[in-house]
């Protein structure tokens, strides 16, 4: 059976082509997660492209995923989870039903026996017709991290978690980083069960400090968005004492924002003024009021039941006025409007 750690290792090396859009952490957590499949499983799953759900869409891997999990929480009496999955094995085409089934009953196991929060489940069409691959790639991160408690390997995303988690821990007066959304334990062994959590040797092209200043010079303003390095993979960002933990995955470099990841460039795009396309970055204009650039003094209200000028060509309508309401002046002046005839008046 082939390392599983020189397979990962050997990935990270790969030059893989940066991504430029808003989506560009999903094809990250692809590529990882088909790097940690294939070193499970020897499947060869492409990490780019359609590839990675196709690869997955008979829910064959998904099934035998699950009972790996079950029979791990079984060797070290873990809670949770107790049952696997009876899962179709052989001769399922993708798209068939028997393709559907299976992944129906991972979705099932990972609701029942997991408790994946259902924010980070996905449904079977976003698998089998390859729908909603964010949901589907995000619900096999948190079953990574399930799983890793357990000993079993852990994707390289999920190791960069437990060595955050491990430092906040470690320095717990730095209250400005951003936490995951669940802490990350301490894998525990039992006497006897050999456990499956090899550390992956980092072997990346450029080492981190030279990707992050790579990035940022990437603009060209004068006055650049600040991104200090306090320590190694720590960062002060902005004007504030904000803190971010930067990690290196295969040629991305990757940020860690509250439960999962973004790459730089993306959380750049979100949070550098510059960079930045949305409204809540831009200078508030300045509003005119009821002022007339004209005559610079305010326009009057209309008075009640005074047309105001111009309002016959914005209203496909004419407004009438009730009987009740007309002077006597009008008389025969004013003309008569019958319902259904509003195209005559």
């Amino acid at each position: 059976m082939a390392n599983p750690v020189a397979g990962i290792a050997g990935s990270a090396a790969k030059s893989v082509r940066p991504f430029r859009s808003s989506e560009a952490y999903v094809e990250a957590m692809k590529e990882d997660l088909a790097d940690w499949l294939n070193a499970l499983y020897s499947l060869g799953l492409p990490g780019s492209g359609d590839g990675f759900l196709t690869g997955l869409a008979t829910g064959t891997t998904l099934c035998q995923h699950a009972n790996a999990v079950t029979e791990a929480a079984r060797a070290l009496a873990a809670a949770r989870p107790t049952r696997g999955v009876a899962f179709q094995a052989h001769s399922v085409a993708p798209g068939s039903f028997m393709a559907r089934d299976n992944v129906a009953s991972f979705i099932g196991w990972c609701r029942a026996e997991l408790g994946v929060p259902e924010v980070l489940m996905f449904e079977t069409e976003d698998l089998v017709l390859r729908k909603n691959e964010k949901s589907v790639v995000l619900c096999l991160l948190e079953v990574a991290r399930r799983g890793a408690r357990l000993g079993l390997l852990a994707p390289r995303l999920v190791q960069f978690e437990q060595e955050i988690e491990r430092e906040l821990r470690a320095t717990p007066q730095v209250s400005s980083v951003p936490a995951a959304e669940e802490d990350v334990t301490e894998i525990a062994t039992v006497p006897g069960v050999p456990t499956r959590t090899p550390r992956m040797t980092p072997n990346d092209l450029r080492n981190l400090d030279e990707l992050v200043r790579e990035i940022l010079g990437r603009c060209t303003c004068p006055d650049q968005f600040p991104m200090i390095k306090v320590s190694e993979g720590k960062y002060r960002v902005g004007d504030s004492s904000l803190l971010i933990f930067v990690r290196v995955l295969r040629s991305h470099v990757m940020v860690r924002v509250g439960g999962g990841w973004d790459t730089l460039e993306h959380y750049l795009d979100k949070h550098d003024p510059c960079r930045c396309s949305s409204s809540t970055h831009r200078l508030p204009q300045q509003r005119t009021g009821t002022f007339s650039p004209q005559r610079g003094s305010p326009t009057p209200s209309p008075r009640p039941g005074s047309p105001v000028p111009g309002s016959e060509r914005r209203s496909s309508r004419p407004e009438v006025t009730p009987i009740s309401l007309r002077s006597t002046k009008e008389g025969p002046e004013t003309p008569l409007r019958f319902p259904g005839f509003w195209g005559l008046c």
